[in-house]
C-alpha cells in the first residue's frame, strides 16, 4: 500500500496536539495505572490500536469526506476539557480527551468510517478511573456483601464464626475485609474483558448485554468464595493463610476462576439457544466478521493512499487543537488557591468548661482517608461525663481522588446498623453567613451499643450535608474560586441502655455551642 506523508504527517502533529493539550490528564491516569485495581489500563490502548490495525484494509478503502459532526464533537470536547482544567479535575479532562478522539476520527472518516472505529474507540473508556466518590461508595458496598457472604462459605465448614461490618472473627483470629479486598482489583479488569467477550460473541444483543452485565456477580461471588476460602485456611493452619504470597496467590487463582466461569456462561448460552452451531462458531475472535468487513467497504474504489486530500472537517478540527495549545498553557499555570489556616496541632483542649483528649489513629486509615490535617479528641465537662468524639479531617486539596469520605458509607463497614437518619437545625450556632448550622443525624447500633452522630461537610464557606451537593460545589468553587479545600466534621456520643436520642442531642448541641466558633481558624471560609 503506497505510504500517504500528508496523512502520516497529519496523524503525528494531531497525536502530538493531543498529548501536548490534555498531558496533565493523560499523566494523571497513567499513574492511577500504577495501583493494582487499574493495571490493566496499560493494555486497552494496545487492545483498542489492534482493532483498528485489523480494519486497516477497510479503512484505506474509505473515501474520507469526512463529517462536520466531528468537528463539532472536538469543539464540544475542548469546551469541556477546558472545564475539567478550569475545574482542575482530572475525571472531567479524561472524558473530554476521549470526546476529542471520537470527534478527529469522524471528522476524518465520516460516519461509515465509524461503523469500524466505534469499539476501539468506545473501549478506550475502560482506561479512565472511575471517581474518587464512585469508587468509595462502590468499595464499601462491595466490601460489605463480600464479607457477608465470606461468613456464609465458612459457615459451610461448620465454623464458628461472628461478622461485624467487614470484621470477621473466628474467635483466636480476626479478618478484616479491607478495601484491597473488595473485589475491584477483579471488577475492573475483567469489566474490560467482558466487554471484548460480548463484542466478539455473535449471538443476540440481549445475550451480549448479559455477558457484559454479568461481570459484577461474578466477581462478587467469586470475592466472596476466596474471602470464606481464607477465613477457612487461617482457622485450621493459622493467620499466616491470609498474608503473603499465598494470599496474592489466592487471588490470581480466582481472577481465572472468574474468566472461567465468563466461558462456562457463555458456553451454555450457545448450548441453549444456538444448538446448531459450534462454540467456536458462534465466538469469534476477529475485529470484525469478514462478510460484514467485505460488504459494507468492499465495492469502494481500491483508493490505497487513503486520500489523496485531507477532509476540510479534519483539517479545521486540527486547526481548532492548534489553538487550544496555547490556551492550555495559560490554563496550566493557573494555580489552586490554598488559604492560610492553623493547624490542628494547636486546637484547644480546654473550651470553656470541655476537656479533650486526643486520641490516636492507626496509620493504615491514616493512609485510606488520606487527608493534610486532622484531629481526634474526647470532650468531656463537669456535667457529662460521657465523652463526645470529635473528629476533623481536613482536605487542602481534593481535585486528585483525595476527598472526604461520607460517614454514611463507613459506619456499616465497621458493623454499626443504621437506624434513624435525619437532617438536624442547631438552634443557638450560627453556620457561615449567619444561617443556623445544620447536620445530618444518625442514630447507629452495634449489639447492644447505641451512638448518635453528627457530621457535616463544611466546605468553602459551606455547611452541605448531602454527598453529591459536595460533589458539585467541590467542581463549582474549582471553576470559579481556583479552591477544592475541605472538611469533613463527625461528632460521635454514646447512649446509655435505655437513654434517649433527645438526651443524647442536648450534649452534642451543647458542645457545639462552645466548639463551632473556633472551628473557623481550622477549616477556612
Amino acid at each position: 500500500m503506497k505510504i500517504n506523508y500528508k496523512f502520516v504527517g497529519s496523524l503525528l502533529t494531531i497525536i502530538l496536539l493531543l498529548g501536548f493539550v490534555f498531558s496533565d490528564a493523560l499523566i494523571y491516569m497513567e499513574k492511577n495505572w500504577q495501583r493494582e485495581e487499574y493495571s490493566h489500563g496499560y493494555l486497552i490502548p494496545l487492545i483498542s490500536f489492534w482493532f483498528i490495525w485489523e480494519n486497516r484494509s477497510a479503512l484505506a478503502r474509505l473515501i474520507g469526506q469526512g463529517s462536520w459532526a466531528g468537528f463539532v464533537l472536538v469543539a464540544a470536547g475542548l469546551l469541556f476539557g477546558l472545564i475539567g482544567e478550569l475545574a482542575t479535575l482530572y475525571t472531567i479532562t479524561q472524558y473530554a480527551f476521549l470526546i476529542v478522539l471520537f470527534g478527529i476520527c469522524l471528522a476524518y472518516t465520516g460516519w461509515r468510517g465509524m461503523r469500524l472505529l466505534w469499539f476501539p474507540l468506545t473501549y478506550l473508556i475502560f482506561m479512565i478511573p472511575l471517581p474518587n466518590f464512585l469508587y468509595n461508595n462502590l468499595s464499601s458496598e462491595l466490601q460489605l456483601i463480600s464479607s457477608q457472604l465470606g461468613v456464609a462459605v465458612i459457615r459451610l465448614f461448620g465454623i464458628s464464626v461472628f461478622l461485624a461490618g467487614n470484621v470477621i472473627d473466628l474467635g483466636n483470629y480476626q479478618l478484616q475485609v479491607v478495601e484491597a479486598c473488595s473485589g475491584l482489583r477483579y471488577l475492573f479488569p475483567l469489566a474490560s474483558f467482558c466487554f471484548l467477550c460480548a463484542y466478539f460473541f455473535r449471538a443476540k444483543l440481549w445475550m451480549r448485554v448479559v455477558i457484559f452485565l454479568s461481570t459484577l456477580p461474578i466477581t462478587v461471588l467469586m470475592n466472596s468464595f476466596r474471602i470464606g476460602v481464607i477465613g477457612v485456611l487461617v482457622e485450621n493452619w493459622g493467620i499466616e493463610q491470609a498474608e503473603g504470597f499465598l494470599h496474592d496467590f489466592e487471588g490470581w487463582v480466582i481472577f481465572i476462576g472468574c474468566l472461567g466461569v465468563l466461558f462456562v456462561e457463555m458456553w451454555l448460552m450457545v448450548k441453549l439457544f444456538y444448538r446448531d452451531k459450534k462454540f467456536s462458531e458462534v465466538f469469534v475472535i476477529k475485529a470484525m466478521p469478514h462478510s460484514e468487513t467485505e460488504e459494507s467497504f468492499g465495492s469502494e474504489s481500491n483508493n490505497s493512499d487513503l486520500t489523496t486530500a485531507l477532509p476540510k472537517p479534519y483539517m479545521a478540527a486540527a486547526l481548532l487543537l492548534l489553538i487550544a495549545v496555547p490556551l492550555s498553557l495559560f490554563i496550566g499555570d493557573r494555580e489552586e488557591l490554598t488559604p492560610d489556616r492553623s493547624r490542628f496541632t494547636t486546637f484547644p483542649l480546654q473550651i470553656d468548661d470541655w476537656r479533650g483528649i486526643e486520641v490516636g489513629m492507626g496509620q493504615e486509615y491514616i493512609d485510606a482517608l488520606k487527608f493534610d490535617d486532622y484531629i481526634v479528641a474526647n470532650y468531656t465537662n463537669h456535667q457529662y461525663h460521657e465523652p463526645i468524639n470529635f473528629y476533623v479531617a481536613y482536605y487542602a486539596s481534593q481535585r486528585k481522588g483525595a476527598s472526604a469520605h461520607s460517614p454514611k458509607s463507613c459506619m456499616p463497614g465497621d458493623g454499626w446498623r443504621i437506624g434513624d437518619f435525619t437532617q438536624r437545625t442547631i438552634s443557638g450556632v450560627d453556620a457561615v453567613g449567619g444561617d443556623p448550622l445544620r447536620v445530618n443525624r444518625a442514630v447507629i447500633s452495634k449489639g447492644e451499643s447505641q451512638q448518635l452522630v453528627y457530621y457535616w461537610f463544611q466546605q468553602r464557606g459551606r455547611v452541605i450535608t448531602n454527598e453529591y451537593l459536595v460533589k458539585w460545589f467541590l467542581f463549582w468553587d474549582a471553576l470559579t474560586k481556583q479552591r477544592t479545600d475541605g472538611a469533613l466534621v463527625r461528632l460521635v456520643i454514646s447512649l446509655n441502655r435505655g437513654e434517649d436520642a433527645s438526651d443524647g442531642d442536648k450534649k452534642l448541641d451543647a458542645f457545639l455551642q462552645a466548639v463551632y466558633p473556633r472551628l473557623s481558624a481550622f477549616v477556612p471560609n
